[in-house]
């Protein structure tokens, strides 16, 4: 049990980093205006209204690349629940885009995408994870 918590923790931690790098990196390629004040709903709901398709990818390519990287080091670290491990990690991500869509607009391919990429990712992720099996001398 305490590999399973340490694994959801820690894919957490991993998907976590992933998705601020991703985003991070979007918004060097696509900067916000200057002067954007990012907890004024109103002036967010406007800045993705008006945000090119490829800064908009770069939000779904986030999501997806933390629910991947967090499925897979949620899975390598719990050893005898890896699924349910990048599950968590997975419903994490799906939590923080319906947060995301609620709180601002958002296009509904992103909305989609937000909702339907988290689990199968996770789920790869955790697949990839596996350890080959030991050889028997």
């Amino acid at each position: 049990m305490g590999r399973l918590v340490l694994g959801v923790v820690a894919g957490l931690l991993a998907m976590f980093v992933v998705i601020t790098c991703v985003q991070f990196l979007g918004a060097q390629l696509f900067p916000p205006p200057a002067g954007l004040d990012m907890a004024d709903p109103d002036a967010m709901a406007a800045l993705v209204a008006q945000m090119p398709l490829a800064a908009l990818a770069f939000v779904v390519l986030a999501w997806a690349l933390g629910a991947f990287a967090g499925g897979w080091v949620a899975a390598r670290i719990s050893t005898d629940f890896p699924r349910a491990a990048a599950l968590v990690v997975a419903a994490a991500v799906v939590a923080g885009v319906v947060m995301m869509v609620l709180s601002v607009p958002h296009p509904l391919w992103m909305t989609v995408l937000g909702l339907a990429l988290p689990l199968p990712l996770a789920l790869a992720g955790a697949r990839l994870a596996r350890r080959p099996p030991t050889p028997a001398l």
